[in-house]
């Protein structure tokens, strides 16, 4: 006992055993530390294999599929057509043959009878919202001139092969024909949009993709509800689109014939915003419309284009879009599409598309795409291969974040290609986390809700909470923004600023980016890998804000201090979750310093005695005074001697 009357060796001891020093400080001994449920124990991951190995790398037996495409398809603007033939050769990379092949038929949604249209409730955002009755109507699928019989399952299709693909390198060819009606709306992901001097259409989710085959779980056929977005392989397109003459038409890829679609005056224009960061108008607002921006000639006008190692394609197709464009340093061709009611604020959208390809790709991984283009129509915000679809038109901040958001997509999931049906988080939480920084990078500071912890408490104490390890269509309604955007985000910045540093931080990110550019990684991987790069153990942090819906508070419960200045500070973790203590010590002569209590404190114990010699007298102690820690309750967070 010191000369105060402090015990300070009883409240020492609280910390060090669980069983013994009754009535010396509460413990919840057995409540707090079981093996089974500590939240410290070893993540109980995948066993590591070749194909994934135990540093959270790709291994060197690691295997993909591919599936290139060559597409050809018409857009009929009168009757809201799309008709589409495609050569699709798939090559079996797996390890075994496959008997059979599942395609994705995303148009079916738009059945009145899909599993999604029968979900949908009121004004939703994904699902058939609406009530359009469309969906794809398959007018052929064949291999060497004979049919193929194909089964369809909602909005999957399984197709019949005369003989298995052999393992390991077979190849498999087959042609497909299709049409759809195109919905008005079609999901918040393709849409048609009258304007004033014409249509926009923006079409996505439009031809039958082969389902991604992986070494977790084989063939990924789930079924294409709404909320959840998207799995697919890599491989290179070659597209054409024929549409009215009249009609601009935009797409993922590189426009191969620029000189037979486009005008000379356009084609110098390209030249010239190639060279330079200035924004330069290939069709000015004064234009659209006129005869001049249509090359001579009758009939549609056929857009060629080329795109290498993506996941998908999605084009755009307009007589109302006016066209500006500038170079990046990256060397990325920047474009930007959009009708006269876009202005004046998307006189700026190449602007924002520059910046953020050249923020993201200086700070994680370089663009390796030729091109990046917005396109404003009645699409909220969504995402493709060097293409995004954004319908903001009422204030700079607001295109500006869904700008850099939509295209930060292209890292994940169009580079690092994760599934997002069952892990959304790993596409639009580290996109929302980058974005945070890119915000910041812009306008001199970050946007809050894209990386405040404590601004999603009141999310994190609503009532049937989830973890924000759930697939996408079984999110409850509204809350797939809060947990797989803003949680994920603020955790990230969480892990960045206040655990493990920024150095450290993105020396692992940077290297998990690379790791897995161009290959699909699943969540044990992103754990490993960090925890492999950064040189941490942070089992603690992925179950306690991934993989659980506990929550934090963090108290401070007593100051003692003897005459000879010796201290004991007192805390608590009062919660599920767990993270550092970082503390300010204010003393009596005005004077303070910040102090960190290590998580690793609470592996043992709830309560934590710190014992320090200042050599000043305490006034007070304030537990995380910038507010950086997604703390539940701060009413225990200061204390007075």
């Amino acid at each position: 006992m010191n000369k105060t009357g402090v015990n300070v060796a009883a409240i020492l001891c609280a910390a060090a055993t669980l069983t013994g020093c009754a009535g010396h400080g509460r413990l919840t001994g057995a409540d707090w530390r079981q093996d089974a449920d500590n939240i410290f124990r070893p993540l109980d991951l995948p066993t590591p294999t070749g194909v994934r190995l135990g540093s959270g790398a790709p291994g060197p037996q690691y295997w993909q599929p591919r599936a290139d495409y060559r597409i050809d398809a018409t857009l009929d603007p009168v009757n809201r057509v799309l008709t589409a033939t495609a050569r699709v050769t798939y090559t079996n990379n797996a390890p075994e043959p496959l008997g059979y092949l599942w395609i994705h038929l995303e148009q079916n949604l738009f059945n009145n009878d899909s599993i999604g249209a029968r979900l949908t409730r009121g004004e939703e955002r994904f699902g058939n919202r609406d009530g359009f009755n469309g969906g794809y109507t398959i007018t052929s699928i064949t291999h060497n001139g004979r049919d193929l019989p194909l089964a369809v399952y909602d909005t999957l299709g399984r197709v019949e092969l005369p003989q298995p693909i052999p393992a390991a390198g077979g190849v498999f060819t087959f042609d497909i024909a299709w049409s759809f009606p195109i919905p008005e709306y079609g999901s918040d992901r393709l849409a048609i949009e009258e304007v004033e001097q014409g249509t926009i259409f923006q079409l996505a989710q439009w031809f039958p993709a082969v389902v991604k085959y992986d070494d977790v779980h084989g063939w990924n056929a789930l079924p294409y509800i709404g909320q959840g977005e998207f799995y697919t392989d890599f491989g290179d397109y070659e597209l054409t689109i024929s549409a009215p003459r009249e009609f601009l038409v935009v797409a993922t890829g590189e426009l191969l014939n620029p000189t037979e679609v486009l005008t000379q005056t356009q084609v110098e224009r390209l030249a010239q915003a190639r060279s330079t960061p200035d924004t330069v108008d290939i069709i000015s607002a004064e234009e659209v419309g006129e005869p001049s921006t249509i090359p001579s000639g009758s009939g549609p006008r056929t857009w060629r284009f080329r795109a290498e190692d993506v996941r998908t394609v999605a084009f755009a197709a307009s007589d109302a879009f006016i066209w500006d464009a500038a170079g990046a340093s990256t060397g990325t061709l920047i474009q930007s599409v959009y009708p006269k009611e876009g202005l004046p604020l998307w006189a700026k959208s190449t602007e924002y598309l520059r910046f953020s390809v050249e923020h993201y790709s200086e700070k994680w991984f370089p663009y390796p795409y030729p091109v990046a283009i917005n396109v404003n129509g009645d699409v909220g915000g969504m995402e493709y291969p060097m293409i995004i679809f954004c319908r903001n038109r009422r204030s700079e901040e607001g295109l500006f974040g869904v700008t850099t958001h939509e295209i930060g997509h292209n890292w994940f999931p169009m580079i690092v290609s994760n599934d997002e049906r069952r892990h959304a988080w790993m596409d639009e939480g580290f996109n929302t986390f980058i974005n945070y920084y890119a915000t910041e990078a812009y306008f001199g500071e970050p946007e809050a809700r894209r990386g405040d912890a404590q601004m999603i408490v009141p999310a994190m104490l609503l009532p049937n909470q989830q973890p924000i390890e759930t697939p996408a269509d079984y999110v409850r309604r509204n809350r797939l923004g809060i947990l797989q955007y803003a949680k994920t985000g603020a955790g990230l910045v969480l892990l960045r600023e206040q655990i493990l540093g920024p150095d450290r931080f993105d020396r692992a990110f940077r290297d998990y980016i690379e790791r897995w550019a161009f290959k699909s990684p699943r969540p044990a991987d992103f754990f490993r890998a960090m925890e492999d790069a950064a040189g941490a153990d942070l089992s603690w942090f992925w179950r306690g804000w991934f993989l659980e819906t506990g929550t934090l508070d963090q108290a401070v419960t007593r100051i003692e201090q003897d005459g000879d200045g010796e201290a004991v500070i007192t805390f608590r973790n009062l919660g599920r979750l767990v993270m550092p203590v970082n503390y300010e010590v204010i003393y009596d002569d005005g004077s303070s310093e910040r102090r960190v209590l290590p998580v690793e404190a609470w592996a043992v114990t709830d309560t934590w005695p710190m014992e320090f010699n200042p050599g000043r007298r305490i006034r007070e102690v304030v537990i995380d005074p910038d507010m950086k820690f997604p703390d539940t309750d701060r009413s225990n967070n200061r204390r007075r001697r």
